[in-house]
């Protein structure tokens, strides 16, 4: 299962200054930190009740040092060391969440489409009350991390309190192999694209351009909805080259630690594919992460109209920091912040025109939430049945209708994708 726990800024590295040595002053407050520290030790391994090793009291000393820092931070124990190093390719076991811990609630940062989670009805913003029967109250986010993960066909019972309800529901859910599909796609109408984003992958750049290219073969490209909804991040490399696609030069983000000269500047290049017509781009509370790193810049690039709810506001760098004995830590080390210096962190992307998702309400009394309502089965060369042909005719006329009448942000895109060019007349 991918988490936005996992997600890991690559091939990020920062310079380390030399500073003047400390004073005595200081030498004396850390010795007087550092002689506390040991007297508790020793208090604890000759009096807790229990008997406790040295090493197991520094692990948790480490781990809730690291932990106390902010939500995103940990100490990764060697097993969690080998874990993160899963590649992004492929497929993984699990469930498909991404999850966060704030101000110590468990909660759901956004489901991954065509999952056991997303299909269970798992929401963002939903609160992880219990994990088979154990609550997660205090409980730290890689703990919570491992009781969820499981091997394929295992069910995992969770305690959810939805955002919109103020009951809890027991939702059983059986793990399952997730696939990583990153981009799909669906001719809305003639010569406007329907782009749907779901992850960040190290192949989501590539996909998405090959994707926009065999439909320029059959189509004169006249927009493009680009949906980010519920799109909980991935790659930062793949952020900045999804938005090269799409803005000619510029800034795209930038990476901002304690020392203001380890900025990090990342730049737009000119390239032969890049994409020019009128361009919409959908996001909701789940879009979190290396997605608003392309909404952000390319809303400050004035390229596109932003629509649908604000964005979940991860706008933080984890680096993971190899230790010797195999454990690791992974540590904030910076936020991001869009072109025009804005803070991505608790703060989201605001959309340029807010409108909320309306449920249909013929679905009201389905039990898998329709949330977010675009279906693997509505999109072109779905994975299912491997049929690599484009739909055509009635039945495909008919399902972009269906998708139309279920999504009233996705009906609100389409129209404004079609009208972006007589609105910069009047300008």
């Amino acid at each position: 299962m991918r988490i936005s726990l996992w997600i890991v800024t690559f091939a990020l590295l920062f310079t380390l200054t030399v500073a003047p040595g400390p004073t005595q002053a200081g030498k004396d407050d850390h010795f007087e930190a550092l002689k506390r520290f040991s007297q508790v030790l020793d208090m604890v391994e000759s009096y807790y009740v229990k008997p406790i090793s040295r090493k197991e009291l520094i692990d948790n000393s480490i781990k809730g040092m690291i932990e106390q820092l902010d939500p995103h931070s940990a100490y990764l124990s060697p097993e969690d060391y080998k874990e993160i190093q899963v590649d992004t390719a492929g497929k993984f076991s699990g469930i498909g969440i991404e999850i966060s811990l704030e101000q110590g609630r468990l909660s759901v940062v956004s489901p991954i489409e065509d999952t056991p989670a997303y299909k269970a009805g798992l929401q963002p913003g939903d609160l992880i009350l219990e994990i088979d029967g154990q609550s997660t109250q205090d409980m730290t986010l890689l703990d919570a991390v491992k009781l969820i993960r499981g091997e394929k066909g295992t069910t995992v019972n969770l305690l959810i309190l939805h955002r919109d309800s103020n009951k809890p529901v027991e939702v059983a859910i059986v793990r399952g192999t997730i696939p990583i599909t990153s981009v799909k796609t669906q001719s809305l109408d003639d010569g406007y694209l329907y782009l749907r984003l779901t992850k960040f992958h190290e192949s989501t750049t590539k996909n998405m351009r090959d994707e926009i290219a065999q439909y320029q073969k059959q189509h004169p490209l006249k927009g493009i909805v680009l949906d980010l909804r519920n799109n909980p991040g991935g790659l930062l490399g793949q952020a900045v080259s999804v938005t090269d696609t799409f803005i000619e030069d510029g800034t795209i983000v930038y990476i901002q630690g304690k020392d203001e000269s380890n900025r990090k500047d990342f730049f737009a290049s000119r390239n032969s594919d890049e994409i020019k017509v009128p361009l919409v781009v959908l996001i909701n509370a789940g879009s979190a992460s290396a997605s608003e790193i392309v909404a952000g810049a390319i809303q400050d690039h004035k390229r596109a109209l932003i629509v649908g709810e604000r964005s979940f506001g991860k706008g933080s760098v984890q680096t993971i920091i190899p230790m010797a004995d195999g454990s690791g830590i992974k540590l904030t080390t910076a936020l991001y912040y869009t072109p025009s210096g804005r803070s991505i962190q608790a703060m989201g992307i605001e959309p340029d025109l807010k409108i909320a998702f309306l449920a249909p309400s013929k679905d009201e009394d389905k039990d898998m939430r329709d949330r977010f309502t675009v279906r693997e089965k509505d999109l072109s060369r779905h994975l299912e049945n491997g049929d690599e042909s484009k739909k055509t005719g009635p039945h495909a006329e008919q399902e972009v209708k269906d998708m139309l009448e279920r999504d009233n942000q996705l009906r609100m895109a389409l129209e404004l994708v079609k009208s972006l060019p007589k609105l910069r007349e009047i300008q």
